[in-house]
């Protein structure tokens, strides 16, 4: 679920196969399907890009576009098959997706739809979500490698850390507004922050065990943490 430009709240609804908006006045629900010809796309997670389009990711195989005013939706076939995993738009418009099962991170065309493949250092690495930072460069968790990459699209270079601990599996990823890094590490029962000005982590154990954190989000001075194993939120501020 994010929240819209219109201060609505926008579902990837799994069950439905459709995105789903919910009035935040009346609470009324609408719901925009997807073709009959991509039934069972698992949808995962949306953005919203500069002109207030929404883009969706499918894990399996697919990413599309819907645009509210017109509710016209168009759906695209993901480079590699399945995979389509987080999404997000960078500073500069641009939208990206993490592909998990196709290891790379896709940067959409946002006017053809067309999708260029990034490609991190490391292979099989597991690309599962990104974030933007004030920079323009994206942020990358690396579930199969246990790292924390980026890519700075002026340069198309890129650079990836190792996660403290023996067996770590970096879920989700959040840059707060000091452009300071966090991550959710499935294998230490853990959340990170990565501070790219010294590169240096600092771990903060969950009070769930597990505590498994699917999503990060924050506001100024405060990291919001949903513990989805353990049932709970959990806040670091």
């Amino acid at each position: 679920m994010i929240v819209g430009p219109d201060g609505a709240p926008w579902i990837t609804d799994g069950g439905l196969n459709a995105i789903v908006r919910v009035d935040p006045d009346d609470l009324m629900v609408d719901v925009f399907p997807l073709p009959p010809q991509h039934p069972n796309a698992n949808l995962n997670t949306a953005t919203f890009d500069k002109d207030g389009v929404l883009w969706f990711t499918g894990q399996n195989g697919v990413y599309g576009r819907l645009d509210p005013v017109s509710r016209q939706m168009a759906i695209f076939n993901a480079p590699r098959g399945r995979g389509p995993y987080g999404i997000t738009t960078g500073a500069n418009g641009d939208v990206y997706f993490a592909s998990l099962a196709g290891s790379y991170v896709g940067r959409i065309d946002i006017e053809s739809g067309e999708v260029t493949v990034l490609e991190p250092p490391t292979p099989n690495q597991g690309a599962r979500r990104v974030w933007p930072d004030s920079q323009g460069r994206i942020w990358v968790s690396e579930w199969n490698a246990g790292q924390v990459a980026v890519f700075d699209p002026s340069t198309g270079e890129w650079r990836e850390w190792k996660l403290p601990g023996p067996e770590p599996r970096a879920y989700a990823v959040y840059v707060d507004a000091g452009d300071v890094v966090w991550l959710s590490d499935f294998g230490g029962n853990a959340v990170v922050s990565f501070d790219p000005q010294r590169e240096e982590f600092e771990v903060f154990g969950l009070p769930g065990n597990p505590g498994n954190v699917r999503q990060i989000l924050g506001r100024l001075g405060e990291i919001w943490l949903p513990e989805s194993a353990a049932n709970q939120l959990t806040v670091i501020r």
